[in-house]
């Protein structure tokens, strides 16, 4: 544990700030203390391509730590965000040492890459409804996200940006949830009624 804080480093970043980017060297691992990210993957011809939501108690960049390759998406703050930095060599020591460490690693990237499947398969199979309801969903995942509460602070807005829509059809899918009794909006966020109910809407 004293190894761990010792090489590990607290930023924050305001809304709309990269906290990482695309192509550059990887120097630590990222854990999400307070707030709530995107991950996305902008290219050069302007097209952006939003990938995920991280949100508190959520980690990442542990792939390109171990694969020693340039970063391979952006991770902008969609409001301000403290975020831990643990140094490559602490994360080193802590696999080369903590069985228990391990441990919490192989269930983080078997969580992220079921995840990502998941995803590639609504993109594919639901509707802009379904997919929202699904990427509001995919937040709670104790794994990764062990620090997400039922009363998620989020807005409308950033909604959208996590999905890849308009603010505006990101309300309209909300509407579609809350009559469905899956959700309800509150001041500063949403309540997630049916958390199950999120997980299963749109599909067979």
């Amino acid at each position: 544990m004293l190894k761990a804080l010792a090489g590990t480093v607290e930023r924050s970043f305001a809304a709309g700030a990269f906290i990482c980017m695309k192509g550059e060297s990887v120097d630590y691992w990222m854990g999400v203390i307070d707030g709530l990210g995107k991950m996305a993957s902008h290219w050069t011809t302007g097209k952006t391509t939003s990938l995920t939501g991280i949100s508190s108690g959520g980690w990442f960049g542990e792939g390109s730590l171990l694969k020693n390759e340039p970063r391979r998406y952006d991770v902008m703050a969609l409001r301000e965000t403290r975020v831990a930095f643990m140094s490559r060599s602490t994360f080193t020591w802590l696999m080369d040492h903590s069985i228990p460490f391990n441990r919490y690693l192989i269930a983080q990237i078997n969580e992220r890459l079921g995840q990502f499947i998941g995803m590639i398969e609504n993109e594919r199979m639901l509707d802009t409804d379904a997919r929202i309801a699904r990427g509001l969903a995919a937040l709670f995942n104790p794994v990764l996200y062990p620090g997400t509460n039922r009363l998620l602070q989020i807005s409308q807005e950033e909604l959208g940006y996590l999905a890849g829509v308009s603010r505006q059809r990101a309300n309209q899918a909300l509407k579609v949830l809350e009559d469905a009794g899956l959700v309800r909006s509150e001041y500063g966020g949403i309540n997630i009624l049916d958390l199950d109910g999120l997980r299963r809407f749109g599909g067979e």
